[in-house]
């Protein structure tokens, strides 16, 4: 559909009715719509930029209505609300991030399949700033699609697998593998969290490290793990 609203354009100087005709009278800008699906596009780039700076409670409908430079009920009509734009902001970023690190696990050997997996998720920490902002807050909508800590779940669901089968080759109990895969991922998506602010050190260094804590955790694990403190429940 095309949209009701045309797109701002350069303004023209004003001529009175009794002004110059001809070529030498000011000609009126031409003024471009945007389809619906340009509209729609703009309204998400606009709402996850806001909604990365200020949250969804401190974003409005009208805040994101003025920069886009329409009314209202455009964005009503295309998303029913902020909630609606907001879910479908969160539902692609989490697809783009859970796509990138699954896509992202193509090597054999288990320890630089970590290291793949610790690079694609600072990747979109980096490239994504915004996106992985709005991730790790608490989503307050109801409709939208996951939280953060569903989407962590998905990707180690992903390393489970791999996890599993080495666990099985070391002749460890596979059906520990979920809870590894998690303890694991987790890790990277705190890390990952913090570093989002600070950046340092490097990410490089960053990925060296995570690594090199979980590879040797896994490399020394003990088959029957055991307490050594007086509380055993």
């Amino acid at each position: 559909m095309m949209e009701d609203v045309a797109t701002d354009s350069s303004t023209t100087r004003a001529t009175s009715t009794n002004g110059p005709t001809g070529p030498d009278r000011p000609r009126r800008a031409r003024r471009t719509r945007m389809t619906g699906a340009e509209r729609r596009e703009q309204l998400l780039d606009i709402g996850r930029t806001l909604f990365a700076e200020k949250g969804f409670e401190g974003t409005s409908v009208e805040e994101i209505a003025a920069k886009a430079g329409v009314s209202k009920p455009v964005v009503y009509e295309h998303f029913g609300g902020k909630e609606g734009l907001y879910a479908v902001v969160v539902d692609r970023e989490m697809r783009s991030l859970l796509d990138g690190v699954t896509g992202a696990l193509t090597a054999g050997h288990p320890r630089e399949l970590l290291e793949q997996a610790a690079f694609a998720l600072l990747d979109y920490i980096e490239k994504y700033t915004d996106g992985f902002r709005i991730l790790v807050r608490d989503s307050p909508v109801a409709q939208s699609t996951g939280t953060f800590a569903s989407l962590i779940s998905d990707i180690a669901t992903q390393v489970e697998d791999i996890l599993g089968l080495e666990f099985k080759a070391r002749g460890f109990d596979p059906k520990l593998a979920p809870l590894y895969a998690q303890a694991l991922v987790g890790m990277v998506a705190l890390t990952g969290q913090w570093w989002l602010d600070v950046r340092k050190p490097k990410k490089a260094e960053v990925a060296a490290h995570l690594v090199n804590l979980a590879w040797h955790g896994l490399d020394g694990l003990e088959q029957k793990p055991r307490l050594i403190g007086h509380r055993k429940n």
